[in-house]
């Protein structure tokens, strides 16, 4: 069955950085895009980035261009999420998402 686990969250200081990752199961994982997606309290959840494969194209939310990386180990069946200059803002959970598979999120906080 499909599978997708998150880790790499935290706290963080506004400014700081911090790299997802998503290790995925269940599928031939170097055929599919791969999404980021991000909920804060209180809002709908929003797609942060998506990669494609195996052309690795990479799409951004506004908000996160020049900030956030995706990229993708096809090897491994990881994906990642590189975030940069982080901002309180950018608190949320942190899922990952393949077709209609999501996994279960891991929390970023940005906070002095």
């Amino acid at each position: 069955q499909v599978q997708l686990v998150e880790s790499g969250g935290g706290l963080v200081q506004p400014g700081g950085s911090l790299r997802l990752s998503c290790a995925a199961s269940g599928f031939t994982f170097s055929s599919y895009a791969m999404y980021w997606y991000r909920q804060a309290p209180g809002k709908e959840r929003e797609l942060v980035a998506v990669i494609g494969s195996p052309s690795g194209i990479t799409r951004y939310a506004d908000s996160v261009k020049g900030r956030f990386t995706i990229s993708r180990d096809n090897a491994k069946n990881m994906v990642y999420l590189q975030m940069n200059s982080l901002k309180p803002e950018d608190t949320a959970v942190y899922y990952c998402r393949y077709s209609n598979y999501w996994g279960q999120g891991t929390q970023v906080t940005v906070s002095s």
